[in-house]
């Protein structure tokens, strides 16, 4: 179950609630017990994790290729 945060319109206090997204809004300020609540939008805790994503399959993949790929050789050169 998701998080939300909301924001009342009278006292301007944030807070957040636990609950379903099934769930109906809440109206109600849990500060000032008065209506005019909002939800808000905030930043998510969510990260993409395991095969397929950029963790494990592209993060560094460059720094891996440059380190297995050999090297010139600077004396060769005429």
């Amino acid at each position: 179950m998701p998080i939300y945060e909301y924001k009342c319109a009278e006292c301007g206090s944030i807070f957040e609630h636990f609950q379903k997204m099934t769930d109906k809004d809440i109206d109600i300020c849990q500060t000032c017990n008065k209506g005019g609540v909002k939800k808000i939008i905030s930043s998510s805790g969510f990260r993409l994790k395991g095969s397929g994503w950029y963790e494990t399959d592209f993060k560094g993949k460059k720094i891996k290729e440059e380190k297995s790929a050999p090297k010139a050789n600077s004396i060769d050169k005429p």
